[in-house]
């Protein structure tokens, strides 16, 4: 049984995030493993409301700012080869890469 690796990627900013994902694929495609995905993961949406004014005198108006926070999960055949290419990847300083291996 081949081991596998798990790649989760996270960034606020999904076009990034996206570029990833397809360097990813093609080092898979290109060394022909087996991958799947990327699966997207649930966006975690980071909510804050905020008073307008700033004395909080005055009318009750509202801003309310989001931020996003974008998942994916790409699980791909842990040959020595591949993962040397995967360790070389320029990654975005948006995006954040948690590998892990399993059997």
């Amino acid at each position: 049984m081949a081991r596998k690796a798990r790649i989760r990627l996270t960034s606020t900013d999904y076009k990034k995030l996206e570029e990833v994902c397809e360097e990813l694929k093609m080092i898979a495609q290109k060394t022909g493993v087996r991958i799947t995905g990327p699966v997207p993961l649930p966006t975690k949406r980071l909510r804050v409301p905020v008073l307008k004014s700033p004395c909080g005198e005055g009318t009750s108006t509202w801003d309310r700012w989001e931020m996003r926070i974008h998942k994916r999960l790409i699980e791909i055949d842990a040959e020595e080869r591949v993962m040397k290419r995967v360790m070389r990847i320029r990654v975005p300083e948006e995006v954040h890469i948690a590998i892990d291996f399993t059997n």
